[in-house]
């Protein structure tokens, strides 16, 4: 399969120029490995290379030896090479010397000596559509930042070709095949997580049914603020109890495989009297995954609107993530209790933010405009330290025309959406 370009690369460039290792982090498959050889002079291949364990054990200076930038795909398996790494990077005292991938976060103290200067990281994901070539990119992120109207010509994506979209992922290496050879591939990528990675990264045995259970619950309540305590009872309600702590032990394994990513809470500084809500929303990192927990399948997902929606608004929050990483921005969702809920809000680091409702169809666009004009109406007596005003306010949608201005509430389809 020929190689897609991925957004991320500009910013591997950047950290690059910038610092002795680049460190890019991100669940496995979702193409890490192939756009670090886009850069790098030569590699060592930690998770299928025996030899290369050994040597990067025995003798860690002949491991990192080369031409550089030099790939160390899946450090994470001989942690002990992050300090020679760090070593060797202050004793080159030169930027780009190496480019570590990895598929889980090592225990904190494994990478606590990084040092200013030396590591810099990168987070991926799967592909967005924009970068599967199912998005236009008409509607950039950057220019709704800046406030720029935007328009597009209509999308044609329909609720079945969604269904299917969200059912096949964004994984590289499915890019092309059938449905149904995708299905069974995701499939068999959980299995292989319930079963192997979260013991591996956990440090303890993990029960690979209970996991299952878990991941189901998870996926049973993607694109909620479902708590630990709901999760568990969700187990239960299965015939295999689960205390909130384990749960919590299992949720923190899938974390650090960056299986589940979870959506933070807006907080920007107040001073209404509205009591936010701080529980973030649960979403896996590709909403695939969501699907293969269930077993479901397209045509499934289309006899239960309600679940597609859900969904459909994390695959979006998917690549809200992506186009934001790009543009040194952040994703979160706003809520009041009892009150006003938006989907996503993208903050960048100087403060500017945008503010979107997602929803399934044209019947629900007249509500999620009027919950972005309510967010756009209090904002500027609500926020102070955060500029009051937003740069776009918009209700992302599956398809039809795309119109955004700086005074109005606008309408993406989530094909026209792009960096």
């Amino acid at each position: 399969m020929s190689y897609l370009p991925r957004i991320v690369e500009t910013e591997l460039d950047d950290c690059l120029a910038a610092a002795g290792a680049v460190v890019m982090e991100g669940p496995k498959a979702c193409g890490k490995t192939a756009t670090a050889r886009q850069r790098a002079a030569n590699e060592v291949l930690l998770d299928v290379d025996r030899n290369a364990r050994r040597l990067a054990s025995l003798d860690p200076d002949t491991a990192l030896a080369g031409a550089t930038p030099r790939l160390i795909d899946e450090w994470q398996l001989e942690p002990s090479i992050w300090n020679h790494v760090r070593r060797a990077v202050d004793d080159r005292a030169a930027p780009g010397q190496f480019i570590l991938t990895g598929a889980a976060v090592p225990a904190d103290d494994v990478t606590r000596h990084s040092g200013a200067g030396r590591f810099t990281r990168i987070r991926m994901r799967p592909l967005s559509l924009f970068e599967a070539g199912r998005s236009s990119g008409e509607i950039s992120l950057v220019a709704l930042l800046n406030g720029s109207p935007q328009g597009a010509e209509a999308s044609s994506l329909s609720i079945p070709e969604l269904a299917e979209l969200v059912a096949i992922g964004g994984w590289p290496a499915n890019h092309g095949q059938s449905t149904s050879a995708t299905l069974r591939s995701n499939l068999g990528y959980l299995n292989e997580i319930r079963r192997t990675d979260v013991s591996r990264v956990a440090e303890r045995r993990a029960d690979p049914i209970r996991v299952g259970r878990l991941l189901r619950s998870l996926a049973r309540n993607t694109a909620t603020e479902a708590t630990l305590s709901k999760l568990a009872a969700d187990v239960g309600a299965s015939q295999i109890t689960m205390k909130p702590e384990t749960a919590a032990g299992y949720l923190d394994a899938l974390k650090q495989l960056m299986v589940v990513e979870d959506q933070p809470a807006w907080s920007p500084h107040l001073r209404s009297r509205a009591i936010l809500r701080e529980a973030p929303k649960r979403h896996f990192v590709d909403p695939s995954l969501a699907v293969a927990a269930l077993r479901a399948t397209p045509k499934r997902l289309l006899d239960d609107l309600r679940f597609l929606g859900l969904l459909f608004e994390s695959l979006v929050i998917r690549d809200l993530r992506i186009y934001a990483q790009a543009n040194d921005a952040e994703v979160f969702h706003y809520r009041e209790k009892g009150g006003l809920e938006v989907d996503a809000i993208v903050q960048a680091a100087d403060g500017r933010w945008a503010a979107f409702e997602i929803k399934l169809g044209e019947r629900w666009i007249d509500e999620g405009m009027k919950n972005l004009q309510r967010l756009a109406q209090r904002a500027p007596q609500a926020m102070r330290d955060t500029p009051s005003e937003p740069s776009a306010l918009a209700v992302i949608v599956p398809n039809g025309y795309g119109y955004t201005g700086r005074n109005d509430v606008g309408v993406i389809p989530i094909g026209a959406l792009g960096p």
